[in-house]
């Protein structure tokens, strides 16, 4: 669906944020991009969603150049992006109002406006709330507010930059279960995080540093690379317990890492004998 060839960005101040990038990202996809602060990773969302356009290379999305402004309004209609802070992204003075905006602009009848809000306050679960301020909320329900307004335009791909750092850990797993919720329904995500444990169900993570793609591959083989702790990454505690225990002769297999209480079921059908 995305397709990235030899992508490099600079910002003006000299910074160079991407180099040589080629990615593929396939229809459907749920692909996971970590890397520590200043590794290119919001750079990337924002060459992925065509805000922004490439200095070197080129980025086609569904087979369109992002480079093409007069096929940007299309791209909008194909992609879509939730950003760290929600208030960034809101516009109307209810949530109703904010969740039309998106399709007002892509210039729906009316009618069609209606479906399309209350589909994605049906998929956010914030049917309860359409006339309230979206100010008003709190960080998890106004994330969820970001969210609802990209899904009232029914892009086919979603790009998620870092939505759960600002929030508490019950409202981040909530966010999460809402996407992963999306990607079972066919929607191609493109995740971007700081937390390696919020990718354990990922298809593919790709990992960057200084602009690049250092490693790229399945969740399993990525969590056990010797070389993420060379690129500042901490590996999920889950994931470190099992290596642990597998120094000492005790295999958990890696379906059983994905949480505590998976973890603590495996431990004791081991020693239990259950």
């Amino acid at each position: 669906m995305i397709k990235l060839e030899k992508v490099s960005y600079s910002y003006p101040d000299g910074t160079l944020a991407l180099e040589n990038i080629n990615l593929v990202i396939k229809k459907g996809e749920f692909i996971g991009v970590i890397g520590k602060n200043g590794s290119g990773k919001s750079t990337l969302a924002l060459q992925l969603s065509g805000l922004l356009k490439p200095q070197a290379g080129r980025v086609m999305i569904s087979g369109i150049d992002t480079r093409d402004p007069s096929k940007l309004p299309g791209i909008r209609k194909l992609v879509g992006i939730v950003f760290q802070n929600p208030e960034t992204q809101f516009v109307g003075r209810t949530v109703e109002e904010d969740l039309a905006f998106g399709p007002e602009n892509l210039c729906l009848p009316p009618v069609e406006i209606r479906k399309c809000v209350d589909m994605a306050l049906a998929e956010t679960g914030l049917e309860k709330y359409r006339h309230r301020s979206p100010k008003t909320l709190s960080g998890g329900q106004g994330q969820c507010v970001a969210l609802a307004g990209i899904l009232a335009m029914r892009p086919e791909c979603l790009i998620f930059d870092e939505v759960t750092s600002m929030l508490d850990p019950g409202s981040g797993i909530t966010i999460l279960e809402t996407i992963k919720k999306l990607h079972r329904k066919g929607k191609t995500i493109v995740y971007i995080t700081h937390n390696l444990e919020e990718l354990h169900d990922a298809d593919r993570v790709i990992v960057m540093e200084k602009g690049k793609i250092r490693l790229e591959g399945k969740p399993e083989s990525i969590f056990s690379d010797a070389s993420l702790k060379t690129l500042g990454l901490a590996l999920p505690s889950l994931i470190e317990l099992a290596e642990n225990l597998k120094m000492h002769g005790i295999v958990i297999p890696w379906k059983k890492t994905s949480s505590p209480q998976s973890f603590a079921e495996e431990i004791c059908r081991l020693f239990l004998k259950t």
